[in-house]
């Protein structure tokens, strides 16, 4: 429910946590269903520096996929152990950002 001028208020921290699981899992079906050559997890890495998801589960997402499948993983601050594993890396640096000119975050495009 929307608070005052439409803001949403914050989502307690076992909220965020419960939900990112049941996203690690869902995640993990995916991976292993046979139907997709590549699967994008979006942010993850910022989940994993939030302690929403946990490294050995991230880790365990990359060792066990299938080798035709590629998996991306998406966020900031990427844990080494998590580059370690990966084929490639890139680390994308802000230019311009739509929130320094006073634009809110978007739904669907910033989270």
């Amino acid at each position: 429910m929307a608070g005052p001028a439409g803001r949403i208020p914050p989502i307690p921290y076992h909220e965020h946590r419960a939900n990112a699981q049941c996203a690690i899992e869902l995640a993990r079906e995916k991976i292993h269903c046979g139907l997709f050559e590549i699967v994008i997890l979006d942010e993850i890495n910022n989940a994993l520096k939030l302690r929403l998801v946990d490294l050995p589960q991230v880790l365990n997402l990359l060792d066990t996929k299938p080798p035709d499948l590629q998996l991306v993983l998406t966020g900031r601050d990427a844990h080494p152990d998590v580059c370690s594993r990966a084929n490639t890396v890139t680390e994308m640096v802000e230019v311009k950002h739509a929130y320094r000119e006073g634009i809110e975050a978007q739904q669907g495009i910033d989270y």
